[in-house]
């Protein structure tokens, strides 16, 4: 079978497991293997899976994401994200767009403080969503 045949089975098989609600890092996953696998060998494949698995969990972008998460927590638990917001409110508050200005000055100041602080019934659900989500495009985190 050519390269080209395998990659369009692989697209159908990947579609079909989507389908079939299997998580889509896990249904990409095995397509990419078992196409590796079928046009290479399943034992070069197999090796692969084993030394990009290692290689990720132990470079150091993946360590860090612990600590990140860390800190949200403590900063979330102090008490200071709610300050910071605050903070940001006050000086910003009163404007047309005052709370979607202040979740991304917040956000800007401590990325996972903001995103707790939208369901205030005053303001309207889709403002504050979409500024806050222009502001995770500029400066991407995790949701808090």
């Amino acid at each position: 079978m050519s390269t080209d045949a395998v990659a369009v089975l692989g697209f159908v098989a990947l579609f079909a497991l989507m389908l079939l609600r299997v998580p889509v890092g896990m249904a990409m996953g095995l397509v990419g293997v078992t196409g590796f696998g079928y046009l290479v060998g399943f034992s070069p494949a197999l090796k692969l899976v084993g030394q990009t698995s290692m290689r990720t969990v132990t470079d150091y972008t993946f360590g860090v994401i612990p600590m990140f998460l860390l800190m949200g927590t403590l900063v979330s638990n102090s008490g200071m994200s709610r300050e910071l917001f605050r903070a940001a409110n006050g000086f910003v508050g009163h404007l047309r767009g005052g709370l979607g200005i202040a979740t991304v000055a917040a956000a800007a100041a401590l990325p996972r403080s903001a995103a707790r602080r939208w369901r205030r019934p005053r303001h309207s659900r889709p403002s504050p969503i979409r500024r806050c989500g222009a502001s995770a495009i500029r400066n991407p985190s995790p949701p808090a």
